[in-house]
């Protein structure tokens, strides 16, 4: 029932509520104490993350501008939140079943936003609305745009090299001009100029604009001048270089002249928006707004404690429950022994051992188990690469971007195609990712070519992409039967792409079933 409260009596309302809700945060970060240490470790290591030790403090100062108006509204626990929840402590749980650093941060980043309307009310969570998402860019997420942006900057900087007037050949992110050889690295993806420009972005946004529909144009301004900016910078980089005989925008140079050309192209961005800036809204506009918030909500009501305590203790249980779940798979997976598996010297008939006759080896990081042997068939050799992994761990993943054929920096192979292969295997189809790669410094006048496959084997299953596989290991954990799996990679030399793959093809029919059969052992002996 609706009641008038006195300000005494709403400020010992508003104390008990926030005293739930702290109570509840600090359940939450001690429960999910690694979660919040791996962030702050990014942050600490990552110069693409480093502003987010801006970002809880900034938050905080948009609520406490916001003091006066939280002070008029009324306290009213939301238990219908609690689904919302438990849903992304589901999230999170699923995530750290095979170790999605992203996905369970995001998830406990949701829990504490979540916390606010469960034990506050959705009005008081409307109010500070923009600084609860803000928090969102505490968590280091973008990575995974960094192989696609490095793509467009390289396409780009090469079709505005052409239209220049300079001659170029590209083989991937790596193409030579007169003057010299240049790559398409990591750090010229601009991910950070992004990452950085959306969060500065939001914020100049939501203090200069009250129209969503203003807010709306700036975020997206904020996306595409920082993408395109970065082409800019790679290309006038690169001119710089070539017209100079590289003498200056290399080495350190490249580095500052990017975030010098970057801080111009942002600082003119917000001068050119702050043309368009509207003026905040008059006391009497707001104390307005609040009063019709205040009638449709019912006005305040006498809410007790116990309540407000009984839906604080809800949102703890919640948070409490992937983590007793995750206890109780650990207990059940038990501490396993080193995985033990080899190649034997003669696979299928037709297929020997025989020595490797190529340098090149994947970038596969520590696995428990790896090796890998090259069997000569007819029709050429095939060198496999396998590696096993068990008992996961944030610096031991089967799935991660850090496992690769080649990385972008690399000085002796250079990935200049990829795709996807499906052959039938006992009337089902079995997926392979493929590549092509050539040699960037040949021993001899013929340049090394190879043409290689990739695919996951998890418990029983071979799985092509990482999404997938990381949702079969996540499956194959709740059903507690482990973290098990392994990647393997098949790779071959000849000159000719179509042969390549006709011998890749039968070397996979020939042994894939053996192939399961030594890693469904090696899984079985734990």
């Amino acid at each position: 029932m609706s009641a008038v409260l006195t300000p005494n009596d709403r400020a010992t309302q508003w104390r008990a509520a926030l005293l739930a809700l702290g109570l509840v945060w600090l359940t939450l970060g001690g429960l999910y104490a690694d979660t919040v240490s791996s962030m702050v470790g990014i942050w600490n290591g990552s110069e693409t993350f480093a502003h987010a030790f801006l970002v809880p403090p900034i938050a905080l100062w948009l609520i406490w501008r916001q003091r006066e108006i939280l002070a008029r509204l009324p306290v009213r626990p939301q238990p219908l939140v609690l689904v919302g929840v438990a849903a992304f402590a589901g999230l999170w749980l699923l995530a750290d079943l095979v170790q999605v650093n992203a996905a369970t941060q995001f998830a406990w980043m949701a829990m504490l936003v979540l916390a606010v309307p469960a034990v506050l009310g959705f009005e008081v969570a409307w109010a500070i609305l923009f600084p609860l998402l803000f928090l969102f860019f505490a968590v280091p997420m973008g990575e995974f745009l960094r192989e696609p942006m490095m793509n467009w900057t390289a396409d780009f900087t090469v079709g505005a090299l052409r239209l220049s007037g300079v001659p170029v050949y590209r083989e991937g992110n790596q193409f030579v001009i007169p003057s010299g050889s240049w790559s398409v690295v990591e750090a010229c993806a601009g991910v950070r100029y992004l990452i950085a420009s959306l969060m500065v972005g939001a914020l100049f946004a939501y203090l200069n604009f009250q129209s969503y529909r203003r807010r709306a144009l700036f975020m997206l301004v904020a996306i595409l001048v920082p993408v395109v900016a970065n082409w800019l910078r790679a290309y006038m980089i690169v001119m710089l270089g070539h017209l100079s005989s590289n003498t200056i925008a290399v080495g350190v140079d490249h580095l500052i002249y990017g975030w010098v050309f970057f801080g111009v192209v942002v600082m003119a961005m917000f001068f050119i928006g702050a043309r368009w800036s509207e003026p905040d809204p008059t006391p009497a506009d707001v104390q307005a707004a609040h009063a019709r918030v205040l009638q449709r909500s019912g006005g305040f009501e006498s809410i007790p404690a116990s309540y407000v305590a009984l839906i604080a203790l809800a949102v703890a249980g919640m948070m409490l429950a992937p983590r007793l779940a995750l206890l109780g798979l650990q207990r059940m997976e038990g501490v396993a022994a080193a995985p033990q598996l080899s190649l034997p010297d003669q696979l299928a008939a037709g297929w020997r051992v025989v020595p490797a006759d190529t340098d090149f080896s994947p970038e596969i990081v520590n696995p428990n188990l790896r090796t890998w042997r090259t069997y000569a068939g007819e029709g050429g050799a095939v060198t496999i690469d396998l590696a096993y992994y068990r008992g996961q761990a944030a610096d031991r993943k089967l799935v991660t971007s850090v496992n690769s054929l080649v990385r972008p920096e690399s000085h002796a192979w250079n990935q200049v195609a990829t795709g996807s292969t499906t052959l039938m295997l006992a009337d089902k189809p079995v997926t392979w990712r493929t590549a092509h790669l050539l040699g960037l410094n040949p021993k001899t006048t013929r340049r090394p070519q190879l043409t290689a496959w990739r695919i996951y084997w998890i418990d029983g299953r071979w799985v092509a992409g990482d999404i997938r596989a990381k949702l079969t290991g996540a499956l194959t954990r709740l059903q507690g039967r482990g973290d098990e799996g392994a990647l393997l990679v098949l790779w071959t030399d000849n000159d000719s792409r179509a042969d390549a793959q006709a011998l890749l093809q039968k070397f996979a029919r020939d042994n894939l079933t053996i192939l399961d059969t030594l890693l469904t052992r090696t899984r079985d002996l734990r």
